[in-house]
């Protein structure tokens, strides 16, 4: 569901939305505002281009004593991260936020954060990675992300950026999860663009999220509570060798795998709250569609409004918006896709030297042993912040209708609006 707009039928959810105000925010501002009704333990800051706002915006609540956080202004990014393991280490609820290159200088600590397996949050206003430097949009920054053990969720706009803001602290905090959560933005279009946002009562804010809560472990002398405490001591991060690193890694695996139901338990429970719910996919006139598009973030609007258009023309199109990244939604998404005959993946991000981009392979993965499946091709679009117009849309499911008359498809991997090309 988009823009605050209860479910049909659900009579809570209507109550609820009452009671809610209707703010103009930005997509940062959502973050922030968002953290600050969620008031952390401790705030890492460090800004770069496009999530500056966020901390910005948060420092403000802290100077103007609306939150009790200890705001931490460290000195890169790599120190935000450190900061934020330590803190959440000792039991601390942590937030940060980044961008681009900031992320990639987190690289080593964001493997730490989830091998530790500390429910830090964290914004990322997705920018693309230098060189040549950029500060516009695409998800080559998350992309890279991908295997280090976070969960990460896309938004399509700024009411999405603060439902998600707010939800990403029960999931990561879930018994059965215990993970880093990334809730991912489109720089500039989205982190940069004001939009009308339903927000929640700083009290119904609080009372969903509640009191972090901590799993027992074995610790020094006797169990303890997962968080460094010197009355019940344990170790975080010891040396971890070829005895028991293994086992430890498929930990995380376990812990990744039960999040698609604590993902699922958690947007219900908000569905409930807010009268908002998402899913892992969101599928749009896919019950009889011929040919469908599907993608991640504030393209995917454009793409919904192309999609109505050509439905005008008589054309049988859908798409399918992909929420959840981290992890990989396979059957759900397989379910929202449908039996659609013709599919093209679209993604604002290129993995070098592989045959498709990052969102084709994992398509493509959890397909791979079905018997029935799409034709599938991949577009690569938005590189750096190019903007993704509803005419370059159009080209792709032009490209897909061409390929679905044909019935093969005559280029797996397309570039569109590259000049020359």
């Amino acid at each position: 569901m988009r823009q605050g707009v209860p479910r049909e039928g659900d009579r809570d959810g209507e109550e609820v939305m009452a009671k809610q105000e209707l703010l103009g925010l930005n997509g940062n501002e959502a973050s922030a505002y968002a953290t600050k009704q969620v008031n952390p333990d401790v705030v890492a800051a460090y800004p770069i281009t496009p999530q500056t706002i966020i901390v910005e915006r948060f420092s403000e609540y802290v100077a103007d004593g609306l939150v009790d956080t200890e705001f931490v202004a460290v000195e890169s990014e790599h120190s935000a991260m450190s900061c934020s393991v330590g803190a959440s280490a000792a039991g601390a609820r942590a937030f940060t936020a980044t961008a681009a290159n900031g992320l990639a200088l987190m690289w080593e600590i964001l493997y730490i954060a989830s091998s530790l397996r500390l429910p830090i949050v964290m914004a990322v206003a997705n920018r693309a990675l230098s060189g040549p430097i950029n500060i516009h949009n695409d998800h080559s920054d998350a992309m890279g992300a991908r295997d280090s053990g976070w969960i990460q969720i896309f938004c399509e706009n700024a009411q999405e950026v603060y439902d998600a803001s707010i939800t990403a602290w029960r999931i990561a905090e879930h018994p059965r999860v215990q993970l880093p959560v990334m809730v991912c933005m489109d720089g500039f279009t989205i982190s940069h663009t004001m939009e009308n946002v339903m927000t929640l009562p700083d009290d119904a804010v609080k009372k969903f999220v509640g009191e972090r809560e901590f799993i027992r472990v074995e610790g020094h002398m006797g169990e303890a509570e997962l968080r460094l405490d010197p009355e019940a001591p344990l170790t975080m991060g010891p040396l971890d060798l070829q005895d028991f690193y293994f086992e430890h890694k498929i930990h995380q695996v376990d812990a990744m795998d039960d999040a698609l139901e604590a993902i699922k338990d958690v947007d219900e429970e908000w569905a409930k709250v807010s009268g908002r719910g998402y899913g892992y996919a969101e599928p749009y006139l896919m019950g009889d569609a011929e040919v469908a598009v599907i993608g991640m973030g504030s393209a995917m609007g454009t793409v919904r409004h192309v999609v109505d258009e050509l439905r005008q023309e008589g054309v049988n199109a859908g798409m399918v918006k992909l929420r959840l990244f981290r992890p990989f939604p396979a059957a759900e998404l397989k379910k929202a896709v449908g039996r659609v005959p013709m599919l093209g993946v679209m993604e604002k991000c290129i993995s070098f030297g592989a045959p498709a981009s990052p969102l084709m392979e994992e398509i493509m993965t959890a397909y791979y042993h079905d018997k029935e499946k799409p034709m599938m091709a991949n577009y690569v679009v938005g590189l750096g912040g190019r903007d993704v117009s509803p005419a370059m849309i159009r080209e792709i499911y032009g490209s897909l209708l061409k390929n679905r008359k044909a019935g093969k498809v005559s280029k797996p991997m397309s570039y569109i609006g590259v000049r020359g090309d």
